[in-house]
């Protein structure tokens, strides 16, 4: 007996999906993934996060973006979403599917798990950078204090940094702001070394 084929959706099926859920659903060659439902740590993560940017943007023209924002990725196409993302100057939007999505991040951050670290470190990360305006990128662990942060420069290298201590500061260039990685991993217990992560102590 054969496998019953898998459905592939058109992009129409899925922008009309995405619009009328609740869930964060991304689309890719014909698969339709739900990237709704997170551990607990990841979401304390993505509160810090999100707390401590609206915090220290306050009084400037910068504005910091939750993971329901859509993303405009032009080689990934119709969009994406970011665990968080943000810029400072004037906001651009474009309608796809008759939702309003982010044409111009600076910075994108995404929370790493187990199931996503790979295609957040490398293929989503390369379309990210198809994103004219995207010049900064933070990849924060949830099993270990561990921030990768990558910087665009003006030759259109990326500088590479790591951080793995609680005491260390984050400066992101794009918001002309700081963050430590205590202000980060604010209520979040690490109980052991993250196997993947042993070899950097």
């Amino acid at each position: 007996m054969s496998a019953q084929p898998k459905h592939k959706y058109t992009l129409e099926e899925y922008l009309k999906l995405d619009a009328d859920s609740e869930a964060r659903l991304e689309y890719w060659d014909g698969e339709i993934f739900d990237m709704s439902g997170v551990d607990p740590d990841h979401d304390q993560i993505e509160g810090n996060l999100n707390f401590q940017l609206r915090l220290k943007l306050q009084g400037k023209p910068c504005r910091a973006y939750l993971a329901n924002t859509r993303l405009k990725v032009p080689s990934l196409p119709p969009y994406r979403y970011g665990d968080l993302s943000a810029l400072c100057g004037e906001p651009q939007y474009e309608k796809i599917g008759g939702v309003r999505t982010l044409v111009n991040p600076a910075l994108i951050i995404e929370v790493l798990s187990e199931s996503t670290e790979a295609y957040d470190r490398g293929a989503k990360f390369t379309h990210y950078k198809s994103i004219p305006s995207f010049c900064e990128y933070l990849m924060v662990s949830q099993y270990a204090p561990h921030v990768t942060h990558l910087v665009k420069q003006a030759d259109g290298n990326w500088i590479h940094y790591e951080y793995n201590h609680l005491e260390a500061t984050v400066k992101l260039a794009s918001l002309d702001c700081e963050l430590t990685l205590r202000e980060i991993y604010e209520n979040v217990a690490f109980d052991a070394p993250h196997p993947h992560l042993r070899s950097l102590e």
